[in-house]
C-alpha cells in the first residue's frame, strides 16, 4: 500500500500540524504535499520529511502572505500529480480535500472541520480581516464561489474521518457525507509527574479572535486572579490592553515550560466553541480540570463535576460566577490523568490504522467497479450510525 499525505499549508504549529505529524509517524516513507511550507514558523520536527509544495511555494512574500493567494489555492491543490499512490490521505481544514485523485487510488480524508470562513463562520472571518475597504467588499463575493467548489471537492472524497462528533455532525449538514470518528492526538505521554499545587488560572494556545481569550482575562482581570496565558496570535496586542495586573502573557513556549506551567495551574480555562481542542486534553494530562463553555469539541472530552466544570453563556460574566466558586481540590488529578489517555497518541494510531487498512481493504475489493457504487456497497456493509466513534471501547 503506497501511501501519500496532503496539508493545506505548513506554516503553523497547532492540531492540524500534530495531526499530520502522527500520520507521517505512522507512514514514515509517504510524501507529504502541501500548499506552502515556511520552514521558519513551521515546526522543525518536519524539516527532514520529503514535503512537495505547490507552484505558490516559490517565493518569500507568497509563504509569509499567504492569504492574499486564496484565489489560486484551489488550482494549486488540484495540481499535485498523485497517480502513482494507492492511499491518499489529507489531513485538512480547508482546501486539502480537494486534490484528484485516479479511480484507483482511495482518499481518506482527515477533517478538522468543513471550512470555517465558509460555512460557520464567515461573518466574523471578513470582519477581522486586516485587508483594505475594497478587498472586504469584493470577498463576500468570492467566498460565494469559493463555498461552491468546496462543496464539489468534498464529493472527491471517499472516505470522511472527523475529529469529533461536532465535526461530524457539521460534515453532515455542509457536505450531506457520512463519517467516523477518530479524536486527533494529544502528547499525553509527557505529562508524567503528579500535579504540583495550584497557583494560577491559565489559558493558551494560538491567541486568534474565535478563541475567545478576551472572555478569561476579562474575568480574572474583573476578579483580581491571576491569570497565564501562553501562546502568541494577532489578538494578543487587543488582549493585553484590557487586562489588568493580575494577567500575565508569556507568549509561546516551549514544550517543557508549557507542561511546568499547566503541572501549577489551579484550573485550564477553554472558552471557545472549538472544533476539538487538544490543549485541554494535555491540561487534563497533566492532572489539571478545565473550566469549559459547553459547547463544540469540550463536550466530548471534559467530564462535568469529574474532570471540570462548564459554563452555558459565553461571556464573561458567566466565567467569573465559576471561577468565584472555583475549588480545585474537589477534583481527583488521577482520575482526569486517566481520563485524558482516552485521547492519547497510541489510540489515535491505533484507530486510524484499523480505520485505512479496513477501508483499503474494501476498496482493492471492489476495484473493478465505480467508486459511486462501491461507496454503496460500503454503506451497506458497513453502515455509518451517528454513535460510530471508533474509541478504546468500541
Amino acid at each position: 500500500m503506497k501511501v501519500a499525505l496532503i496539508h493545506d499549508y505548513l506554516a503553523q504549529d497547532g492540531g492540524a500540524e500534530r495531526v499530520l505529524y502522527a500520520l507521517q509517524d505512522m507512514w514514515p516513507n509517504a510524501p507529504l504535499f502541501t500548499l506552502f511550507h515556511d520552514k521558519e514558523t513551521a515546526h522543525p520536527r518536519f524539516k527532514d520529511k520529503l514535503i512537495h509544495t505547490s507552484f505558490l511555494n516559490n517565493s518569500n512574500f507568497t509563504k509569509k502572505h499567504y492569504q492574499w493567494f486564496l484565489p489560486l489555492m484551489p488550482l494549486a491543490t488540484e495540481s499535485y500529480d498523485l497517480s502513482d499512490y494507492d492511499v491518499v490521505i489529507s489531513s485538512t481544514s480547508a482546501f486539502a480535500k480537494g486534490v484528484i485523485t485516479s479511480p484507483t487510488t482511495l482518499h481518506i480524508c482527515y477533517c478538522h472541520t468543513p471550512t470555517r470562513y465558509l460555512w460557520s463562520d464567515t461573518q466574523n472571518y471578513v470582519e477581522e480581516l486586516r485587508y483594505p475597504w475594497f478587498v472586504k467588499k469584493i470577498l463576500p463575493w468570492y467566498l460565494s464561489r469559493l463555498r461552491t467548489w468546496d462543496k464539489l471537492a468534498s464529493e472527491r472524497v471517499d472516505i470522511f474521518v472527523a475529529n469529533s462528533d461536532t465535526v461530524k455532525q457539521r460534515i453532515e449538514t455542509y457536505y450531506n457525507r457520512d463519517s467516523h470518528i477518530v479524536f486527533p492526538p494529544a502528547d499525553t505521554h509527557k505529562y508524567k509527574s503528579n500535579k504540583e499545587t495550584g497557583e494560577y488560572f491559565i489559558i493558551g494556545g494560538r491567541v486568534v479572535p474565535y478563541k475567545r481569550f478576551d472572555i478569561a482575562v476579562r474575568a480574572c482581570s474583573r476578579l483580581g486572579l491571576p491569570l497565564v496565558v501562553f501562546g502568541d496570535g494577532p489578538a494578543k496586542a487587543e488582549l493585553e490592553k484590557i487586562a489588568g495586573p493580575t494577567i500575565k502573557f508569556v507568549g509561546r513556549v516551549s514544550e517543557s515550560t508549557k507542561i511546568n506551567l499547566l503541572k501549577h495551574a489551579k484550573a485550564f480555562i477553554h472558552p471557545q466553541n472549538e472544533d476539538f481542542g487538544i490543549t485541554p486534553i494535555e491540561a487534563m494530562a497533566a492532572g489539571v480540570p478545565i473550566i469549559a463553555y459547553k459547547k463544540g469539541g469540550a463536550t466530548e472530552t471534559v467530564v462535568d463535576g469529574v474532570t471540570g466544570l462548564f459554563f452555558k453563556d459565553q461571556s464573561w460574566e458567566a466565567l467569573a460566577h465559576i471561577l468565584l466558586n472555583f475549588d480545585e481540590t474537589v477534583f481527583d488529578s488521577s482520575k482526569i490523568k486517566q481520563h485524558a489517555q482516552t485521547f492519547s497518541q497510541y489510540e489515535f494510531k491505533k484507530n486510524m490504522r484499523e480505520l485505512v487498512e479496513r477501508e483499503w481493504n474494501n476498496f482493492k475489493n471492489n476495484a473493478d467497479l465505480p467508486k459511486e457504487i462501491q461507496k454503496e456497497i460500503h454503506n451497506i456493509i458497513i453502515p455509518h450510525p451517528k454513535s460510530s466513534i471508533l474509541t478504546p471501547h468500541s
